[in-house]
């Protein structure tokens, strides 16, 4: 039988922000939302992406011309901008399945975001690192939304489990509730985004609303999980950072019986990213979160007997 593929974009070692120990990050494409603010637009789409990394470009030093002459769609033409030589009509090379241009570009300044893999070939990178890890060190499975993959994600978690080896995930929760909870047995840690306590803020912010999202943390609450569950929540200043939204979010949270969130303050770290992939940016001139409203934020959280940690100052 032939073994499952996924799509991964990246896969970082020596974390010790995303879980327990020293970590390896996988991280999977796709996602069913389309947050705004979205630090790997990269990994958005099931689907190997051209990034142009204009910095790496020589066709101005050496009057390179490769890309242009290896695409077969005629996607890549000569803009007459010094400043931006090249032009990229990415309607075209979303219908490419060879990605000639980046085999042509000797000075990787034309790459692909991601790596078709099977479960093996991840295991064998996964295991590679795992001597880096330590004492209570893991893997931790992230994205793009890890769910979008749930079969290739199944396998390797089944795989990590048979090696005796902490599984991880970071998740949006936006995926039907059964896949969602399978999953879990195979898990011992996992982070959950909240992004907004109201529907339809949430829709204008990610693209979808979060019924589904608030029933599965509620389901994953409710049920025998043994493993540990944090609620993560970037805190965007003038989207979801009110006193109401936090509020709503802690009772919440209340209700349904979880005692610990983890704030993220809003960076522009993805900026490159956006200018790479040619896709516009929201929020390229919003200013990182300021800490005086991440301190309000955690004040409403531990009044309400939530542990409440800010950034990557956490305890996992």
């Amino acid at each position: 039988m032939q073994e499952k593929k996924g799509l991964v974009f990246d896969v970082q070692g020596y974390s010790v922000h995303d879980g327990p120990g020293c970590r390896s990050l996988v991280f999977l494409s796709g996602c069913p939302l389309r947050c705004e603010w979205c630090a790997n637009p990269e990994g958005q789409v099931i689907k190997q992406q051209v990034m142009y990394q204009l910095k790496k470009c020589k066709y101005e030093e050496h009057n390179c011309r490769r890309c242009i002459s290896a695409c077969p769609y005629n996607a890549i033409s000569e803009s007459g901008d010094s400043e931006k030589p090249l032009l990229l009509d990415r309607t075209k090379c979303r219908e490419c399945t060879t990605y000639d241009c980046t085999k042509a570009c000797i000075h990787e300044s034309l790459e692909l975001s991601g790596e078709w893999m099977t479960v093996s070939e991840l295991m064998a990178v996964i295991d590679r690192d795992r001597r880096f890890w330590g004492d209570g060190g893991g893997v931790t499975f992230t994205g793009g939304e890890p769910f979008m993959q749930k079969e290739f994600l199944t396998a390797v978690l089944k795989r990590c489990k048979e090696a005796f080896i902490h599984t991880a995930i970071e998740t949006s929760a936006h995926v039907d509730t059964a896949s969602f909870l399978k999953a879990f047995q195979y898990l011992d840690f996992a982070f959950t985004d909240l992004k907004h306590m109201d529907p339809e803020k949430h829709r204008e912010g990610t693209g979808v609303n979060n019924k589904l999202i608030l029933k599965n943390i509620a389901a994953l609450a409710a049920s025998d999980w043994p493993g540990i569950l944090v609620i993560r929540i970037p805190i965007i200043e003038g989207y979801n950072d009110s006193d109401e939204n936090i509020t709503a979010t802690a009772e919440f949270l209340n209700k349904i019986g979880l005692d610990i969130v983890n704030i993220l303050p809003f960076h522009r770290m993805a900026d490159s990213k956006y200018n790479q992939l040619g896709m516009s940016y929201k929020y390229a001139e919003h200013e990182e979160t300021p800490d005086e409203i991440m301190k309000r934020v955690q004040k409403i959280f531990l009044d309400h007997e939530i542990g409440c940690f800010v950034g990557s100052n956490t305890p996992f």
